[in-house]
């Protein structure tokens, strides 16, 4: 029973309910070893009224943050703790407490009465005064919470749903989380998509680029939106949102105007590969606006592509056919594949063959990259796997109102997302590529060293 001891000294609250549902549980007449179990209206212990673990929990927490800022103005006490007036008087002193402040948490709402300093003298030797690390001012909800906002609105639920999913979430005395927080939201959300969008590019350098045209539908449009979208992958390794931008489909005019107004705000260079779906108007624009930009067709779409054009009984051995070619470990075997496929069903369905064989060189780009790099470079899934997110909302809450709505909603989805994202496998191959190192194969290519010359005259 000791930690039960130990427990009622750091938490009092606990003290009256433990030692009324121990009582009830070791009473001595209420055993089966001496009488008969009691119905259930009968057990003392089952009209008890119990404590609910979201409580504990809350009072836990918010008795562990108050010592834990109350300790933090100790520390900060002592360090100042010899800064005397000339009568001998501390000048660095506690002034009690702040009004009670309440702060909404992942554990429900906790109310915390942060210290009071008297530390004026530290501002007239420009010394930093005291604030609170754990409990800034004016905080009144944590960062997490603050995150919990776009994902449940990302998510599906519906602005006039939140106050009910907050408060099942959070509990019924949450204040300061309604459907008029979100518009608000989406007002200041959009003010950073536009300053986003006007972001200086002049320092960025990208070594491949997945881009895409994602389509949505807006109730209040009777055209379906596209949205442009370019993920790239610096040098380090790590993605990042490069451009979002509404289109018209997928025309090459709006990719045009998209890299142009990348390269207006200071993107000097594009992309060593850039990987896309064939039919993307983006290759028209590329090779106009970025002509040393390699093009790689995505096989996911290709493959796509090539089935639809063969019968459903079919599909499995032709699925099977192509990741032989594209999984290949060099780019004669994939040729060799790519054979395979042609003869086995070019005479019945020339239609899919014809699929296939366009743009051939393109398919086969990724092959003069580091091999480490091939899974991420075949397809545009990082794409694909972000957006899955914002079509299950557009579906739950069919479509948003406006398009301006919808690309800030986007914005707020992959802006989220891109905290999950992972660096490149191979990362440390990326300036080689940048630099234009040749790769055969998935291999780096070794340059012939450069013949000594003996100095003239020895």
């Amino acid at each position: 029973m000791l930690w039960m001891e130990r427990n009622e000294q750091a938490y009092p609250w606990l003290n009256q309910w433990n030692r009324g549902v121990l009582a009830a549980r070791y009473n001595q007449e209420d055993t089966p070893m001496q009488q008969d179990t009691p119905l259930p209206e009968a057990r003392p212990d089952r009209s008890l009224p119990r404590l609910p673990l979201d409580e504990v929990v809350r009072q836990g927490a918010r008795e562990l943050v108050q010592r834990a800022v109350e300790v933090e103005v100790e520390l900060f006490l002592e360090r100042d703790q010899y800064l005397m007036d000339e009568r001998g008087h501390r000048q660095v002193v506690r002034n009690g407490h702040r009004p009670i402040r309440r702060i909404i948490t992942g554990a429900g709402p906790i109310a915390v009465a942060t210290p009071r300093v008297d530390d004026r003298v530290l501002a007239r030797h420009g010394d930093a005064r005291f604030t609170s690390a754990l409990v800034p001012p004016y905080l009144r909800r944590t960062p997490h919470i603050e995150e919990l906002l776009p994902v449940l609105y990302l998510k599906g639920i519906s602005t006039g749903d939140f106050t009910e999913a907050l408060q099942a979430i959070l509990g019924r005395d949450v204040i300061g989380l309604s459907a008029e927080t979100i518009v608000r939201l989406k007002q200041v959300w959009q003010r950073e998509y536009e300053g986003w969008n006007r972001r200086d590019l002049s320092t960025s350098r990208y070594v491949y680029w997945w881009v895409d045209g994602i389509y949505f539908n807006v109730r209040l449009d009777t055209d379906r939106q596209c949205l442009l979208v370019i993920i790239g992958a610096t040098a380090d390794g790590r993605k990042e949102l490069v451009a979002i931008t509404d289109g018209f489909r997928e025309s090459a005019d709006s990719w045009r105007s998209l890299l142009r107004e990348l390269k207006q705000r200071g993107l000097t260079a594009g992309p060593a590969v850039a990987t896309g779906d064939g039919a993307l108007g983006f290759w028209v624009a590329r090779a106009e606006e970025f002509p040393q930009t390699r093009p790689q067709l995505c096989w996911v779409h290709k493959t796509a592509n090539v089935l639809e054009k063969l019968p459903s009984s079919l599909q499995g051995k032709a699925k099977a056919l192509l990741h032989d070619i594209y999984e290949a470990p060099t780019r004669h075997e994939a040729e060799a594949a790519w054979e395979r496929f042609v003869s086995t069903f070019a005479e019945k369905y020339p239609k899919a063959v014809a699929s296939l064989t366009t743009h051939r060189d393109e398919l086969f780009t990724f092959y003069g990259t580091p091999a480490e790099h091939w899974p991420s470079l075949r397809s545009t899934n990082v794409i694909e796997s972000t957006f899955a997110t914002v079509r299950l909302r557009t579906k739950r809450t069919k479509g948003c109102g406006s398009r301006i709505a919808t690309l800030t909603m986007v914005f707020k989805l992959v802006e989220s997302a891109a905290k999950r994202w992972h660096r490149l496998r191979g990362y440390c191959q990326l300036p080689d590529v940048l630099n234009g190192v040749a790769f055969r194969d998935g291999v780096r290519i070794a340059t012939a060293p450069q013949p000594i010359q003996e100095p003239v005259g020895v």
